[in-house]
């Protein structure tokens, strides 16, 4: 069984900081890309950040510079840095992963995690 699970999400003021995990469950899963998304209230989901096997990185524009993605593979984690947070941030992020196991090809989503930036 594979599994996503984030957690690291919770309130903070405007400018503060927050970090996120993606810890992988499932030894034998190979992530070909991981990502972030978020969906904001009333709002539609939105791509974050990705980064492939490669170490390539793709961020929203309205996060470069603030936010940046990770990995540690000894972990089996991803992470996501916040940095400079604001209001506009507040959605729930949801981890994702594109990957094979067990011969087949696997598309994953984390539960969601939930950030509050406050003014």
């Amino acid at each position: 069984q594979v599994k996503l699970v984030e957690s690291g999400g919770g309130l903070v003021q405007a400018g503060g900081s927050l970090r996120l995990s993606c810890a992988v469950s499932g030894s034998a899963f190979r992530a070909y890309a991981m990502g972030w998304y978020r969906r904001a209230p009333g709002e539609e989901r939105e791509l974050v950040a990705t980064l492939s096997s490669e170490g390539r990185t793709t961020y929203a524009e309205s996060v470069k510079g603030r936010f940046t993605i990770a990995r540690d593979n000894a972990k089996n984690t991803v992470y996501l840095q916040m940095n400079s947070l604001k209001p506009e941030d507040t959605a729930v992020f949801y981890c994702h992963a594109v990957g094979s196991y067990d011969y087949t090809t696997l598309e994953l989503w984390g539960q969601g995690t939930l950030v509050t930036v406050s003014s």
